[in-house]
C-alpha cells in the first residue's frame, strides 16, 4: 500500500482524487495539508498549514506519491500576482520540498495549452510550472492538461457556467479534444497514474480525460 500526499484537497478535482484515495485498497496513508479542515477519516492526516510558510521538516515529505491540483482563476485569486503564487509557487514549493525527501512520483493538474511561452497570462502561468516541476528530476512525472472542468465547484465561474451547458448538449459532435472533462475523470487519471507510476514524463491530454 502507498502513502500519498495531496494538495488541493477541497478543490474541485482535489476533492475527487481524495473521495477515490480514501476509498482505495492501495492507499495506507493521505496526508493533504490545507488551510481548512476536512471530515475526519480513519487513513487522513490533514495538517492546517500556510502555504506561504510551509513546514519543511515534516515527516509526510516522504510520500510514495504526490498528487498536486491546486489551482484558481485571475478573479477568484484578485489579481495576477496572486495567481501566480497560487498556481505556480505553491505548486512549486510542495514539489521542491516532496523531491529534497526523496519523492519519486509527481502528478499535476495543468491546463490545456499551457505553454511557457504563451501570450497568454493563464497558460504561460500553466507552462511555467510544468517546467519548473519538470526540472526537479522526479522520476515520475504526469502532467493532466483538461480542457474546460465538469463540476459542482464550491465558487461561481462565469465562464464555466455559460459554456457548460453549451459544450455539454455539442459534446457528441465535438472532437474529443474539446469536450468538457468531468472532474471525477480527470480525478481518475491522475489518481491511477500516481498508484501505478511509470519512469519518466507523461502527458494526459484532455481528449482521454472526456
Amino acid at each position: 500500500m502507498k502513502n500519498l500526499l495531496l494538495v488541493g484537497s477541497t478543490g474541485l478535482v482535489g476533492r475527487e482524487v481524495l473521495k477515490l484515495a480514501l476509498a482505495s485498497p492501495e492507499v495506507a496513508q493521505v496526508v493533504a495539508p490545507t488551510r481548512r479542515r476536512l471530515e475526519p477519516h480513519a487513513k487522513l492526516v490533514a495538517p492546517l498549514v500556510d502555504f506561504e510558510r510551509l513546514p519543511e521538516l515534516e515527516p509526510w515529505w516522504q510520500a510514495d506519491a504526490v498528487i498536486c491540483t491546486l489551482g484558481t482563476t485571475i478573479k477568484v485569486a484578485g489579481s495576477q500576482e496572486a495567481f501566480r503564487k497560487v498556481d505556480y509557487s505553491y505548486p512549486m514549493a510542495v514539489a521542491r520540498l516532496a523531491r529534497q525527501q526523496g519523492t519519486q512520483t509527481f502528478v499535476l493538474n495543468s491546463a490545456l495549452g499551457a505553454d511557457a511561452g504563451s501570450s497568454v497570462f493563464y497558460n504561460r502561468v500553466k507552462g511555467e510550472v510544468e517546467h519548473g516541476v519538470r526540472s526537479l528530476g522526479f522520476e515520475t512525472l504526469v502532467i493532466a492538461r483538461p480542457g474546460l472542468i465538469g463540476g459542482a465547484r464550491e465558487e461561481f465561474r462565469l465562464g464555466e457556467k455559460i459554456l457548460v451547458p453549451i459544450l455539454s448538449v455539442l459534446g457528441p459532435v465535438l472532437p474529443r479534444a474539446w469536450r468538457i472533462n468531468p472532474a471525477e475523470r480527470i480525478a481518475r487519471a491522475m489518481f491511477d497514474a500516481a498508484m501505478h507510476p511509470q519512469p519518466g514524463e507523461h502527458i494526459i491530454t484532455s481528449d482521454r480525460m472526456a
